[in-house]
């Protein structure tokens, strides 16, 4: 588990599908990521993916909670989802995030996903990480760019131009440490320059 000031950034767990399902059905939400909502089955399969990215790629995905309440605030984290980009981005952590809609614009975005990229660089070999975010959706790209994202270009995805950003391992940073990243991996299974491959649509609404 990661802790900030204000947030935690564990594990899902089954009951967190009934938040997830709500975020995943709001229209502002789901602006920039296709349209469509997903309803309760889909978010299930949603959250069993971001369970197994663990164990097959040493990273995966995180909820994040409010520490005063406990209340779910969205999920934030990296896959490689073998996506079919020009170029391609097979290999590299791929960053994405999303916020529930009464979470947004208290800077709990930035706080969640500068706990990640600092666990990331510590403990994931890969020289970069990269995310996907549409043109239009300007807070997610004002939010990567602060992170340390750098556009890059623009790839075809389902059909459409999105925006390719970049970002290198924090200096300082040593190449890989397997320890802690091992334990964590470990763990879910006990409980149940260019853009190209050398590597938030990324889900990012609005925060």
């Amino acid at each position: 588990m990661l802790e900030t000031e204000r947030l935690t950034l564990d594990l899902h767990q089954p009951g967190d599908v009934v938040p997830m399902a709500a975020i995943w059905a709001d229209p502002e939400t789901i602006l920039h990521l296709g349209g469509r909502p997903a309803d309760a089955e889909a978010c299930w399969r949603r959250l069993l993916r971001y369970r197994g990215l663990w164990p097959v790629l040493g990273y995966g995905y995180w909820a994040i909670r409010e520490k005063q309440t406990g209340a779910y605030v969205g999920e934030i984290g990296f896959a490689d989802f073998h996506r079919e980009t020009e170029p391609s981005i097979a290999g590299i952590p791929e960053a994405g995030w999303v916020l529930a809609p009464g979470f947004r614009k208290r800077g709990y975005a930035r706080e969640a996903l500068r706990a990640a990229l600092g666990w990331l660089d510590r403990h994931v070999a890969a020289p970069r990480s990269v995310c996907l975010i549409a043109p239009a959706n300007l807070a997610s790209i004002r939010l990567a760019e602060k992170a340390g994202y750098a556009g890059c270009g623009t790839v075809r995805l389902q059909g459409q131009d999105t925006m390719l950003l970049r970002r290198r391992r924090a200096a300082g940073e040593p190449a890989y440490r397997p320890g802690p990243a091992a334990a964590l991996v470990s763990g879910v299974a006990a409980s149940g320059a260019s853009c190209g491959a050398s590597s938030a649509t990324t889900l990012n609404p609005a925060r």
